[in-house]
């Protein structure tokens, strides 16, 4: 058998200043730059005497700029230092030692200041041609934990309901697109439902800010089943969708339905499913309690599963103000589940997965950093590219992850990228329509 040592002749060599690693960057560096974000960091962050209070827009772009690059921990932003990268990103990138002296002169108000940035950055998104305009918008509410290890973590120390230590942050998507519309950090044993009521609030107003002027529902499972959220909900005349707790009351009226108010729906095993409905009034014991529409899912236990002794049927119910036919509405509240895609892309497309700080508030910041590079991801795929959805692992595959080299001519800086790239034309073309959105620097 013959054997070759081609690759044990190649000789290695760290020397090109020239090479840029992550040379796709520039595309979401564009976008950052003509919505200004480091403008918008240096408007509304300010960190007083901490000692990481100079060149807040520096620093928090390098962040972001590191997350988009696939770095999931602090010191993963020092590739940005190598080669030629920082010519194409538009700011000057810092060092891995300043960033996390960054991180920890946040206290609660300054990660309030990020909130403030991340509504001005998605109004000018929107603004820009990524928003929904006046069609309507569905806002997915969820919780997820953040798995962490160890004791040295401020608001991780205790296990939470899903006997997991880590954190426990609240999270406000838009279906269909995946944009994080709000983020917030809570330690890992808060409640599901804890804070929801006001972050639902200003979810609402900021997307209404923002430019949305069609009609809003939101979504949500029954861990967000509670009379405050649905009077938000009310208060702010956006419609609601949210899963039912299933107490023993509950359970019998639903049972009581009667087996001709069931209408089939298509399932992979014959007559496996139904859906019904019943008026309903939640939280009866409220002044401004009202009917609304509950709507049942009843499905059949598949082969091999097993339910309770005596148990003919597994339920799924949700309340509902909206308007419409049943099985659409029901149909509809099943799609809540997308979001668990955009979680999913925030903590391994991103770094959510990883919190680094032992300090709460830095790692609220951290929450801000992944939200905003997830954001620009997003939007870089749908201005940019003209598509729906695209992960944030297919973005870096394709686009972000391109090695370039520098040249000088004539005055003038020129990024090569390799011949005969797959998505050569696809970049190209990004690249133009990003550029062609105005300067609002």
């Amino acid at each position: 058998m013959r054997s070759s040592h081609s690759l044990d002749r190649l000789d290695t060599a760290f020397d090109d200043d020239r090479l840029v690693a992550d040379a796709g960057l520039l595309l979401p560096a564009t976008l950052a730059a003509h919505l200004g974000l480091k403008d918008l960091v240096e408007e509304h962050l300010h960190l007083g005497k901490a000692p990481g209070r100079a060149n807040v827009g520096d620093k928090f772009l390098t962040l972001v700029a590191s997350a988009l690059a696939g770095g999931d921990c602090i010191d993963d932003a020092a590739a940005l230092r190598a080669g030629g990268t920082a010519g194409v990103l538009g700011f000057t990138v810092k060092a891995a030692s300043t960033l996390g002296t960054f991180l920890r002169s946040f206290r609660w108000g300054h990660v309030r200041q990020l909130d403030a940035v991340s509504r001005h950055l998605l109004a000018r998104a929107w603004a820009a041609g990524a928003g929904p305009g006046d069609a309507s918008l569905t806002i997915d509410l969820d919780s997820t934990i953040c798995e962490t290890y160890g004791l040295a973590k401020e608001g991780a120390l205790h296990h939470g309901y899903t006997h997991v230590r880590g954190y426990h942050p609240l999270l406000a998507v838009a279906a269909g697109t995946g944009d994080v519309l709000m983020a917030r950090l809570r330690e890992g044993r808060a409640n599901t439902v804890r804070g929801a009521a006001h972050f639902l609030r200003e979810t609402i107003g900021r997307v209404r800010g923002a430019g949305a002027t069609g009609e809003l529902t939101m979504r949500a499972d029954s861990g967000f089943y509670a009379h405050e959220v649905v009077a938000v909900c009310r208060r702010t005349d956006v419609r609601f969708s949210i899963t039912l707790r299933q107490h023993k009351g509950v359970r019998g009226l639903i049972e009581a339905i009667p087996e001709a108010a069931w209408t089939p729906i298509p399932y992979w095993i014959d007559s496996g499913a139904d859906v019904a409905e019943i008026a309903y009034t939640p939280f009866a014991d409220r002044k401004d309690a009202r009917p609304v529409r509950l709507i049942v899912r009843r499905v059949r236990p598949t082969p091999g599963s097993q339910l309770a002794l005596l148990t003919l049927y597994d339920y799924h119910a949700f309340i509902t103000d909206r308007v419409g036919e049943k099985l659409e509405l029901e149909a509809d509240h099943r799609r809540h589940a997308e979001i668990e895609n955009a979680i999913r892309d925030l903590k391994y497309g991103m770094g959510l997965n990883h919190l680094p700080s032992g300090k709460f508030t830095a790692n609220a910041a951290w929450l801000a950093v992944q939200v905003m590079a997830h954001n620009l991801a997003r939007w870089t795929a749908r201005i940019g590219l003209g598509a729906g959805i695209v992960t944030t692992k297919t973005l870096r595959r394709r686009l972000f992850g391109l090695v370039g080299r520098l040249t000088r001519s004539a005055r003038r800086l020129t990024l090569h990228f390799p011949a005969r790239w797959p998505w050569a034309d696809k970049f190209a073309a990004a690249l133009a329509r990003l550029r062609a959105i105005p300067l609002l620097a």
